[in-house]
């Protein structure tokens, strides 16, 4: 394993000085899988829950949380967004896809707003659902693509 970035030769923890690097275009996609109810999905997906419009309030928070990353993650650095985008479709009868869209023309990647993104649109709509369905359960949040910058490419097997 090679040396970490955030580690200084102290082994003390540091922002990354990403000062040098070329402004490029990058992108992320990550996904959350949520399982709950097929009862419960049905609910969301109908927009019959007493909280109101889960999969717009979802999108909303998971957005806005793209844009916060840098005030949540410790040593993430703050970025100008371009674009971010939440897409919720259900999979199946037990299952919904949450899948965040995060693009910047920048220094550094957006991977972390993307996983933000999704995880912060998991748990709101854990948060307007928990009243009909407590055993809900955020799954599998991962990264599915990164591109942009010097490592290049990357697509999840």
């Amino acid at each position: 394993m090679g040396k970490l970035s955030h580690v200084d030769e102290k082994g003390a923890v540091h922002m990354v000085d990403v000062g040098s690097k070329d402004i490029s275009a990058r992108a992320a996609t990550a996904q959350a899988i949520v399982k709950a109810q097929s009862s419960t999905i049905d609910l969301i997906f109908e927009g019959k829950l007493p909280k109101g419009d889960v999969i717009a309030t979802a999108k909303l928070a998971g957005i806005m949380a793209a844009k916060k990353t840098s005030d949540l993650i410790p040593l993430c650095h703050p970025l100008p967004i371009t674009s971010a985008n939440v897409e919720i479709e259900r999979l199946d009868a037990e299952r919904i896809s949450i899948l965040a869209k995060v693009k910047v023309s920048g220094k550094t990647g957006v991977e972390m707003e993307a996983l933000t993104a999704a995880s912060v649109a998991a748990l709101t709509l854990y948060d307007m659902a928990k009243a009909v369905d407590k055993g809900i359960c955020i799954q599998e949040t991962k990264l599915l693509m990164k591109e942009g910058g010097k490592s290049g490419r990357y697509e999840a097997p």
